[in-house]
């Protein structure tokens, strides 16, 4: 605030009129304001001087020559427009918590305190890893028995959204040895590895197998949900997290959402905030005993309710539908029918 500092003592005495002794400015060393008939210019952060107590603004004032007027009508208050040192917080206090993502408010906190640097989790290296024979990258023709490979992009998209950028991928083939020799490179240098396809109960579907040979202990394989029922998951002979993750598109992105990014999380002690409901537009009727994971479209109400509208795939392939939803509900497998206006859990593509 820029004006004058004076003692309040002094105003409270029906003084309004001050000789400038002096100009504190920003940066400036301390200033004492000695005389109490005297004033001291002040402008916007500088420090306040010794025995002020009292500012007066800029526009309540009135300048001539050396001196300023405090305008009749205006009621200073002791201590009005200081900052006092220690008032935001007391010495001890916890500026920022463990287990938050670092942001451009607490970089300011950060820098603020005379820090350079700060103690932070590491990031994990990321292996994913797509498999299948039929898959082709980059703008290359593609034959009648052949589809383009989109799970690796769009896994490292969705890691790289949520912060975590150490990551590689690898195309594979279905060959059994090969499959082997790669995994276990990746497990070496690696300590998350996705798995992409290969997962579910066909000939050629060997990564179970392979992951039991190179020594990953399975912790679960399948979940009772639609898409992703064939996930499977791990724990390598060095801690690795292995995610074994279905070939759908639908399947391998919405395992990701709701396994792996949490899974990373956790791991890096971040504190995943309070579960997000949304009201359903419609009755949802859903027989298979199995939690689905449907995607919606959201919009707010005029109260600032979220409203989500299910947007139905065709297959677990049909990811262009997603393009166009925020998120998806979850729909618990203990119930067939789901009522419009109903609150649901609701889990957004980006976490955070």
């Amino acid at each position: 605030m820029d004006g004058i500092a004076i003692r309040f003592s002094s105003f409270k005495s029906n003084k309004i009129k001050y000789r400038i002794a002096a100009t504190a400015h920003a940066g400036e060393p301390i200033k004492e304001l000695i005389d109490p008939n005297d004033c001291i210019e002040i402008m916007t952060g500088a420090v306040i001087p010794n025995k002020a107590d009292c500012i007066i603004p800029v526009e309540y004032l009135s300048f001539i020559n050396k001196s300023a007027q405090i305008n009749l009508n205006y009621k200073a208050e002791k201590n009005h427009f200081i900052h006092k040192k220690g008032s935001d917080y007391k010495r001890g206090t916890e500026l920022l918590r463990p287990g938050k993502k670092i942001t451009p408010m607490d970089i300011a906190i950060i820098t603020s305190c005379g820090l350079e640097s700060v103690l932070v989790s590491k990031q994990p290296t990321i292996s994913i890893l797509s498999n299948g024979n039929e898959l082709i990258s980059g703008n290359r023709a593609i034959k009648p028995h052949q589809i383009r490979l989109s799970n690796g992009p769009s896994i490292i998209s969705m890691l790289q959204q949520q912060g975590f950028d150490k990551c590689v991928h690898e195309h594979l083939i279905d060959e059994k040895s090969i499959l082997r020799k790669r995994i276990s490179n990746h497990l070496d240098k690696s300590n998350i590895v996705i798995i992409s396809g290969g997962v579910s109960m066909g000939k050629t579907d060997f990564i179970p197998d392979i992951l039991k040979e190179l020594a990953v202990d399975c912790v679960f394989h399948k979940i009772s949900q639609r898409p992703g029922k064939p996930m499977w998951f791990g724990i390598g002979p060095q801690k690795q997290a292995v995610f074994s993750l279905p070939g759908n598109p639908v399947s391998s992105l919405t395992c990701s959402r709701q396994y792996v990014i949490p899974a990373l999380y956790h791991a890096s002690s971040y504190q995943i905030g309070p579960q997000e409901y949304v009201e359903i537009e419609q009755d949802i009727t859903y027989k298979p005993k199995l939690t689905n994971f449907l995607p919606v479209k959201t919009k707010a109400k005029t109260n600032g309710k979220l409203i989500a509208k299910p947007i139905f795939t065709n297959t677990s392939g049909d990811f262009r539908a997603l393009s166009d939803t925020d998120g998806y509900i979850e729909l618990k497998s203990e119930k067939t029918h789901f009522k419009k206006g109903q609150n649901i859990p609701f889990h957004r593509w980006k976490l955070l």
